[in-house]
């Protein structure tokens, strides 16, 4: 049984999504503050965190830092902030996906199914060494060589990287990277993938070159 745990300060809604979560059958846990969310999701495994942004004690982008900085435990912020500068924040601390408030339900349920077989896909896929040029990436330990020098990337980045190296000489629109990393589609978000695929290019090449992904005017990023 999936567990989930609920960091919300709104009991009303807490207990709200502790019923459908469990009617859906996942064992669920509820915490209505920061500080005590970061500790029972640091000491305890749980398979999906639903974390609110704004949260007494400590806030969300503030939890959602700390608990990356130890663990990969998939996160959806759930917030009342729909900006794109929230979202890119929220993305950036490093929750997998941001849903803004008022929210279906069924809406919730699906995203959280998104994220479960993308965790299962990347368990398919441990122990997998994929090339391109002089780069060389090992899926399972997560390290990118280049010419033997090691590239330190961030979830999303190393998530992208996988994505280009798996379809060399495709071209990948943005709704397709958005669908298959983020989990979620929208016009808005889509420049979220062309500012995370500049910080990779950045890396890979020490600059917004593009050496290794290739825009494709009115399609998208290919790899070639």
């Amino acid at each position: 049984m999936q567990r989930i745990l609920i960091v919300e300060d709104e009991e009303s809604l807490a207990e709200f999504l502790q019923l459908e979560l469990k009617y859906e059958g996942y064992e669920v846990a509820a915490v209505y503050d920061g500080r005590k969310g970061l500790e029972e999701a640091t000491q305890n495994e749980y398979d999906l965190i639903l974390l609110d942004l704004m949260l007494p004690g400590l806030n969300g982008i503030e939890v959602c830092r700390r608990l990356r900085a130890v663990k990969d435990t998939p996160i959806i912020m759930l917030t009342a902030r729909d900006s794109v500068m929230d979202r890119v924040t929220g993305l950036d601390s490093g929750a997998d996906d941001y849903l803004s408030k008022p929210f279906a339900i069924e809406e919730l349920l699906a995203r959280m199914r998104v994220i479960f077989r993308r965790e299962q896909k990347r368990e398919v896929e441990k122990k997998m060494l994929l090339c391109f040029k002089d780069l060389e990436l090992d899926v399972e330990s997560r390290i990118l060589k280049k010419e033997e020098q090691e590239i330190e990337l961030t979830n999303k980045e190393f998530e992208l990287l996988v994505m280009f190296l798996k379809n060399i000489n495709r071209v990948l629109t943005r709704d397709v990277l958005l669908e298959q990393i983020w989990g979620y589609e929208s016009a808005v978000e889509t420049n979220v993938v062309d500012v995370y695929v500049r910080y990779l290019r950045n890396k890979l090449s020490d600059s917004d070159k593009e050496t290794y992904i290739h825009t494709v005017r009115g399609a998208g990023y290919v790899m070639r």
